[in-house]
């Protein structure tokens, strides 16, 4: 049941921004409704896409709560919950307790570089203070440590810890946390432009930022990727490959924000400092991507 809810095309979800900075609540109405039209499977709510690291614990939580009020049952919330502090990560996760989320998205602790023992009590701690699935995330560019194989298995014998966001890029780890945690361990690609390798080996889906973009192109993708209809879907990918790379092209969200107010999806293209809007360098880049996707 787990595996099928945490699976396909899943949306690391941006926050809308009004001209001062603040949650565009209106605005996340009318991308859930997207999403949900779209037949994306599932949504990070405050994810990295989500600009968690520059909204307060406050607004994280009120996020996230109103994107399982909008949502409304009909697509599962993954609640993106995970802070370099155990203790916030914990205070984040237990405000989260019977909200309706289906699961928490728990990153890596970020710029403290735990060793491997240090990730293991750090998740196991998370883990033993709410009864929510979580799913680790692993993005060593942003965090600077990697969370390895070795360590995710052991995690995998918590009950509650059900899967892992793995965002490498290296595909040859699915077999071996595989291997390490178990067939029923749910494997969630964070990058998208090898996604659709990842699942060609095994994974059941892929968290993606070009989801914001083509949320119907993704699901499909990912929906024949499961039906083993690789061909199929790689016709889709190589359209999407554009997008995959350029919203990239500087750090996330900034790309994927400045092409969501090109597409008309939100009024703004703002973010919180230190993030700044897409620079006139690289906005043809992602103008390009958009062309190539069939979106303009």
């Amino acid at each position: 049941m787990t595996q099928r809810l945490f699976s396909g095309s899943i949306t690391a979800m941006i926050t809308p921004m009004n001209e001062y900075g603040e949650v565009n609540y209106d605005e996340l109405k009318k991308l859930v409704e997207y999403h949900v039209q779209s037949g994306t499977n599932g949504i990070v709510a405050v994810g990295t896409t989500g600009e968690s690291a520059t909204l307060s614990i406050e607004e994280n939580v009120k996020v996230i709560l109103k994107t399982v009020e909008f949502a409304a049952g009909r697509i599962p919330v993954i609640a993106g919950a995970g802070a370099n502090a155990t203790s916030e990560a914990i205070t984040m996760t237990k405000l989260l307790q019977g909200s309706g989320v289906a699961g928490c998205l728990s990153v890596v602790p970020y710029y403290n570089k735990p060793t491997q023992e240090g990730m293991y009590q750090h998740f196991k701690a998370i883990a033993e203070c709410t009864d929510l699935p979580q799913i680790l995330y692993n993005v060593p560019g942003r965090t600077g440590s990697d969370l390895l194989p070795e360590t995710v298995g052991r995690l995998a014998k918590i009950d509650n810890i059900v899967g892992i966001k793995e965002a490498t890029g290296d595909v040859s780890r699915v077999a071996k946390i595989r291997n390490l945690a178990g067939d029923d361990f749910i494997l969630l690609s964070g990058d998208d432009g090898t996604g659709l390798e990842f699942m060609k080996l095994g994974g059941h889906g892929v968290i993606s930022v070009t989801n914001n973009l083509a949320a119907g192109d993704m699901a499909n993708m990912c929906q024949l990727a499961l039906a083993g209809k690789f061909d199929e879907a790689e016709v889709i990918n190589q359209r999407l490959m554009g997008l995959h790379k350029n919203l990239f092209v500087e750090s996330n969200p900034i790309p994927v924000k400045w092409g969501a107010y090109r597409l008309g999806l939100i009024s703004e293209p703002v973010l919180r400092l230190p993030l700044t809007v897409l620079s006139q360098a690289a906005q043809p880049k992602v103008e390009e991507a958009l062309k190539q996707a069939g979106l303009i």
